[in-house]
C-alpha cells in the first residue's frame, strides 16, 4: 500500500525580536519508510528553446480557420502592378547573403543611400540587429531558431515589397533550405525576390572582421560560428553575385541598381524583355495586323471622310502608331498640345481613374487630373484646312490617306481645334526665324486647324525605297536587341556619316558600360529617317555608309543594332534632344549618347540680335538641358565633347593638350568639302590643311565608306537619293498602265505609260476614242489621271512621246494638291484640245491642254483607266487669261447616272463644295483665289458642245501637225 506522502505543516519559525536572528530549527514529523522498491531511470529534461521550437513548429502545423485570405483572383487590396505604376516603384526583396563581415551591411546601406537620396525611391533594410530588437528578440542561434529567424524576415520582407518597398535582407543565413523557404514564400504570393551573395573567403571575412567576433572565435569564447565551427551553404543559383573582395562598394551598388533596373522595380512598370520600358511604361502598338480585322478596317476607311497627309505627317503618324511618343496613341488634342508647350510634359492616368483622360475630347473645365507626368517634348499634330474641317464635321471616325490616296490609318473620334501656329513656334523654338526650314513648312498657309485624335495603322507603315528592312518597330527593335543578348542598350543617333570619331564615341561609351558592370551592352545605330532639311545627307546615303562602317568591324555586327528612327528632323535644339531621348527609351534604351549643339542649326535669315549663319542655340546647352531634364525618368546619359583627329597614331580622340600641333579638326563642313573634292589619301606626313592638299588622313573613315560619301557629294545634284522616309509607290494603277519598279511613283522619273492589248505603248491623247459611240454625244470617255483622295499633282504628258502620265514639278520638287482630299476623280478627254487661239468668255483663250474632267462617281478610278461617263455641265476656270473648262460628269454605270441629267440635280451642296474647290485650291500654296466665269455649271447640252468644240480642234491639230508646240502627236 502506497504510504501517504502528505505530512502535517510545518510550524513557522518565531520573528525575530533581536538581531542578528537566533537560529531557528524546524523539526518535521518522521515518515515511514515505503517498501524497497527499484527506482526507474530519471528521464532527460528538454531545455527552454527545444520546448519552444517543438510547440513553435506544432503551432505553425495548425490548420488556419477564420482567416480572411485574399484568394487568387480575389481583389482584395490595390494589386500590385496598378500600386507600383502609382508610386513609380516596383516592390522586391533583395535576400543579401553571405557570412559575417562578407559585407552584406556595407554595401546595403550603400545601396540605400543611392536608391534613397539618388533616386528618389522607397527602400527599407532588414538586419538581424533590427531583428534582434524586437521581432526575433526570444530567438537563440541553434538551427531551429536560426530556421524561424529567417521565416519571419521573410514573411516581414514580403509584406513590405507588396506594399511597394525595395525591401533588403541582410541575414548570413546560414542554410540552403530557410532561403529556398523564403523564395518559395515570395514566388506564392507574386513577389519579387532576388538572391544576392556576398561570395567572399573565409580568410578575407576573417581579416575584415568588424565585429571582432572572428577574434573571439579564434580564442574558443564563442561556439558554434557560421563558416568556422558550423556549416554555410553557400547559394547554387543566385540572381547576383557579388565578389566584393574584388569590387569597390559603389562598384557593388551599381551592378545591384542594374538588377533592379532590369527588374523593373526602379520604374514601377513591367518589363518582360528587361529593357528600360516606355515613358507611362505602356507599350503602344497601333498596328493593325491580323487579317479580318484589318480587312475589316481598310473597308470601314473607304467609308469615311478623307484627310490628306504629307510626308512629314507620315512621318508623325509612324511615330505615334508604333509607340515612339508613348504613351501618345496619335495625334495630339488640343489639351494634350497645350501642356506639351507650357510644360514639355502631358499628364498620364494608366490606371484610368479619370475616365480614360488620354484619350478624351479636351474639357477646359475639367477639375480633377492624373498625378502622373510623363516627358512630351514637341508637338505631334496634325495640321489641316478650314475645308478638310468642314469635311470631317461630325464624324466619328476619319481616314488618314497619302499622296496616293491610300488609306494609311483611322482616326477615331476626331478633336479639331484652332492650331495657334505662332505661339507653337515660340514656345517650341524659342526663336524668331521664318527662314527655319521645320518652321517655314508650319507656316505654309491655309493650315490654321488641327485634327486630334487616337490612331489605328492600317498594317504597318512602308516606304518601298529599299531601305524597310532597317525600319523596326519598337516592339521589333526590342526583340532585336535581346536576340543578341542585350543586358543593357545605348542609343546614338546620327544624320550625318559615321567618321572615326563618332565610332570612337561609341566604342568608348560600350567601354564605360561594362567598366559598370553590363556583360552586354548593345549599340543602336540610330539614322534619324524622318523629314530632313534639303542640305542633310540624304537617308540612303547614310544607310549604306552606316553598313560599311559595321562590314569593317569598327561598329561591330555582334554587339550593333542598326536601324532606322522614324521621326522627322525639327531643328529645336534642346527642346527636340529631350525627345529624341524619349523615343529612344520607348525602344528600351537605357542609355543615350550626346554630344554638343544636339538638334541645333544656325539662323536661316537675319533678325533682331542675330545674323544668318549665327548658332540659334548655345552649343552646350542642349546637352545640358537633357542631362538636366525632369522627364528623363531613368535614362542615363554618355556624354562627350569634341574629338579631334590624332595625326600621331592616325585615330580620333579628346585633344592632348600637351601635343596640341598633332591634332586636326575636321568639322562636318569640312568633311563636306573634302568629299565633294574627291579627297584621296594623304601621304604618310598628314598636313595641317587638308583642304588644300584634297586629302583625307588615314583612319579619318572607312574607304568604303568614304566612297559613298564622296560619291553623294560629287553627284549631290544629278544622283538619284532617298532624301528621307518619303512613301514610294502604292499608286492604283489600271491593268493597261506600265511603269518603271526603278522609278516608282514618288520619284521625279515616275512614268506610268499605256499599253494596248497588244501590249505595245499607245497615247492615252491620241490613241484612245473621245465617243464610246456616235450617236450618244452626251457620254463620253473619261481617262482618270487623278484617283479621288490622291493628292498628286498627276497629268498626261503633251510633250512627251506616248504622252505617258507624271507627276508635276516646280523647280525640281514635286507638286500637290494641299488644300485637301478630293471627292472627285480628276482627269482628261481624250482627242481634245482648249485652243490657246479661240476666245472665251470676256476675251479669255484656251489653256492649250485636253479637257479637264471631274468625276463624281462613288466608285474611285486608278490611275489611267478609261471609264465611258455622262456629261452633267461646265464650270469655266478663268486662269491667267486662260479659260480651262472643267466638265462635270458621273460614271455611266453609277445609280446618279440615272437620275441625274445635268449637274443642277446633283445631290444637294455638291455643285458649291466643287465652286469653293476650284476656286480656292491654290490658296495654300500662297496664291490667290481662282475666278469662275459662273458659280453656276452650265447645261448638259452646252458642256456637250464644248467638248464636240474641243474635239474638232484636236482633229486640226493632227491635220496641221505639232509645229512649234512641242507636242507629241504620234
Amino acid at each position: 500500500k502506497t504510504p501517504d506522502r502528505r505530512s502535517p505543516p510545518s510550524p513557522a519559525c518565531p520573528e525575530c525580536q533581536h538581531k542578528p536572528c537566533p537560529a531557528c530549527e524546524l523539526s518535521c514529523p518522521k515518515i515511514p519508510e515505503c517498501p524497497s522498491i527499484a527506482a526507474a531511470p530519471a528521464a532527460s529534461q528538454p531545455d527552454d528553446a527545444e520546448v519552444v521550437a517543438r510547440h513553435r513548429t506544432k503551432m505553425l502545423a495548425r490548420d488556419m480557420v477564420n482567416i480572411a485570405e485574399c484568394k487568387p483572383g480575389q481583389v482584395c487590396r490595390a494589386d500590385a502592378l496598378n500600386r507600383s505604376r502609382v508610386i513609380g516603384q516596383k516592390g522586391i526583396t533583395l535576400w543579401m547573403t553571405g557570412l559575417s563581415g562578407s559585407g552584406k551591411t556595407t554595401i546595403a546601406e550603400a545601396l540605400e543611400r543611392r536608391l534613397l537620396y539618388k533616386l528618389g525611391k522607397n527602400v527599407f533594410r532588414i538586419d538581424g540587429d533590427n531583428l534582434r530588437t524586437g521581432l526575433t528578440k526570444d530567438l537563440g542561434f541553434s538551427p531551429d531558431d536560426r530556421a524561424e529567424s529567417v521565416r519571419r524576415a521573410s514573411h516581414v520582407a514580403a509584406l513590405f515589397s507588396e506594399a511597394g518597398v525595395i525591401t533588403m535582407v541582410t541575414l548570413i543565413s546560414p542554410y540552403r533550405k530557410d532561403r529556398d523557404a523564403a523564395r518559395a514564400l515570395h514566388e506564392k504570393q507574386g513577389i519579387p525576390f532576388m538572391e544576392v551573395f556576398m561570395d567572399v573567403p573565409l580568410s578575407v571575412v576573417q581579416a575584415r572582421d568588424p565585429k571582432g567576433l572572428y577574434k573571439k572565435v579564434a580564442k574558443g569564447l564563442i561556439k558554434g560560428f557560421t563558416g568556422v565551427d558550423a556549416p554555410y551553404e553557400a547559394p547554387l543559383h543566385a540572381e547576383l553575385t557579388l565578389k566584393n573582395s574584388e569590387l569597390p562598394v559603389e562598384q557593388c551598388v551599381d551592378q545591384l541598381v542594374m538588377a533592379l533596373t532590369a527588374a523593373g522595380a526602379l520604374s514601377g512598370h513591367a518589363m518582360p524583355d528587361g529593357l528600360t520600358p516606355p515613358d507611362g511604361g505602356v507599350h503602344i502598338n497601333r498596328i493593325t495586323t491580323a487579317p479580318e480585322a484589318l480587312l475589316a478596317r481598310r473597308k470601314e476607311a473607304e467609308t469615311l471622310p478623307k484627310v490628306p497627309l504629307t510626308d512629314i505627317d507620315v512621318n508623325w503618324l509612324q511615330v505615334v502608331g508604333e509607340g515612339w511618343a508613348a504613351p501618345l496613341r496619335g495625334f495630339m488634342r488640343e489639351g494634350t498640345l497645350v501642356q506639351t508647350l507650357h510644360f514639355n510634359s502631358v499628364l498620364h492616368d494608366p490606371n484610368n481613374v479619370t475616365g480614360d483622360y488620354n484619350s478624351a475630347t479636351t474639357d477646359w473645365m475639367q477639375s480633377s487630373f492624373p498625378r502622373e507626368r510623363v516627358s512630351s517634348p514637341v508637338p505631334i499634330v496634325l495640321p489641316v484646312t478650314d475645308f478638310t474641317r468642314r469635311q470631317i464635321a461630325g464624324a466619328g471616325a476619319v481616314a488618314l490617306t497619302n499622296a496616293a490616296g491610300v488609306a494609311l490609318a483611322i482616326l477615331r473620334s476626331p478633336e479639331v481645334y484652332e492650331l495657334r501656329v505662332r505661339e507653337l513656334i515660340h514656345r517650341t523654338f524659342g526663336m524668331t526665324d521664318d527662314e527655319h526650314p521645320y518652321v517655314k513648312e508650319l507656316l505654309k498657309p491655309g493650315k490654321d486647324y488641327a485634327v486630334g485624335g487616337e490612331v489605328e495603322l492600317l498594317g504597318k507603315i512602308t516606304y518601298n525605297d529599299g531601305l524597310d528592312a532597317y525600319r523596326l518597330t519598337a516592339e521589333e527593335l526590342r526583340a532585336a536587341f535581346k536576340a543578341k543578348g542585350a543586358d543593357v542598350v545605348y542609343a546614338f543617333q546620327t544624320r550625318n556619316p559615321t567618321h572615326a570619331g563618332h565610332a570612337f564615341l561609341m566604342k568608348d561609351s560600350r567601354q564605360k558600360l561594362m567598366a559598370r558592370g553590363y556583360k552586354k551592352p548593345v549599340l543602336w545605330l540610330s539614322p534619324l529617317g524622318g523629314w530632313t532639311k534639303a542640305s542633310d545627307v540624304p537617308l540612303d546615303v547614310r544607310v549604306k555608309q552606316h553598313q560599311e562602317v559595321m562590314a569593317a568591324g569598327e561598329l561591330h555586327p555582334d554587339w550593333t543594332v542598326m536601324a532606322i528612327w522614324p521621326s522627322p528632323m525639327i531643328y529645336a535644339g534642346p527642346t527636340e534632344v529631350q525627345f529624341h531621348a524619349k523615343s529612344r527609351r520607348a525602344g528600351g534604351a537605357s542609355y543615350f549618347t550626346v554630344g554638343r549643339d544636339p538638334a541645333g542649326m544656325p539662323y536661316s535669315s537675319d533678325g533682331p540680335g542675330h545674323e544668318e549663319g549665327d548658332d540659334i542655340y548655345h552649343p552646350d546647352h542642349g546637352r545640358y538641358a537633357l542631362m538636366s531634364s525632369p522627364g528623363v525618368g531613368g535614362m542615363q546619359f554618355l556624354g562627350f565633347s569634341k574629338v579631334y583627329y590624332d595625326k600621331k597614331d592616325h585615330t580620333m580622340r579628346g585633344k592632348d593638350e600637351s601635343r596640341p600641333d598633332d591634332f586636326i579638326s575636321i568639322s562636318g563642313s569640312k568633311m563636306r568639302k573634302l568629299a565633294a573634292l574627291a579627297a584621296k589619301p594623304c601621304p604618310p606626313t598628314i598636313p595641317s590643311d587638308l583642304i588644300a592638299s584634297k586629302c583625307i588622313p588615314p583612319g579619318f573613315m572607312v574607304q568604303k565608306g568614304w566612297e559613298i560619301v564622296s560619291d553623294y557629294y560629287i553627284r549631290q545634284k544629278t544622283g538619284d537619293w532617298v532624301p528621307y522616309s518619303k512613301q514610294l509607290g502604292g499608286l492604283p494603277l489600271a491593268p493597261n498602265m506600265r511603269s518603271s519598279a526603278e522609278q516608282p511613283f514618288g520619284k521625279v522619273a515616275f512614268t506610268a505609260h499605256f499599253v494596248g492589248a497588244d501590249g505595245a505603248q499607245i497615247s492615252p491623247w491620241h490613241n484612245l476614242a473621245l465617243y464610246p459611240t456616235a450617236s450618244e454625244p452626251s457620254f463620253v470617255n473619261f481617262v482618270c489621271e487623278i484617283p479621288r483622295g490622291a493628292t498628286a499633282k498627276l497629268e498626261v504628258q503633251k510633250e512627251k512621246p506616248f504622252n505617258p502620265i507624271m507627276q508635276d514639278t516646280k523647280k525640281g520638287a514635286l507638286r500637290y494638291y494641299t488644300y485637301g482630299a478630293s471627292f472627285f476623280n480628276y482627269g482628261m478627254l481624250p482627242q481634245t484640245w482648249e485652243d490657246p487661239a479661240k476666245k472665251g468668255f470676256n476675251g479669255t483663250v484656251g489653256d492649250n491642254d485636253p479637257l479637264d474632267v471631274m468625276d463624281l462617281s462613288s466608285r474611285t478610278c486608278k490611275v489611267g483607266e478609261m471609264r465611258k461617263v455622262k456629261i452633267l455641265g461646265d464650270l469655266e476656270l478663268i486662269d491667267q487669261g486662260e479659260l480651262d473648262h472643267k466638265i462635270i460628269v458621273v460614271d455611266a454605270e453609277d445609280p446618279l447616272a440615272a437620275s441625274a441629267a445635268s449637274a443642277a440635280d446633283l445631290p444637294a451642296g455638291v455643285v458649291p463644295k466643287l465652286v469653293e474647290w476650284l476656286k480656292r485650291y491654290k490658296t495654300t500654296d500662297g496664291k490667290p483665289e481662282n475666278k469662275l466665269a459662273s458659280d453656276t455649271p452650265t447645261s448638259a447640252a452646252r458642256a456637250a458642245e464644248v467638248v464636240k468644240e474641243c474635239h474638232e480642234s484636236w482633229q486640226a491639230l493632227k491635220a496641221r501637225g505639232a509645229g512649234t508646240t512641242g507636242f507629241w502627236l504620234g
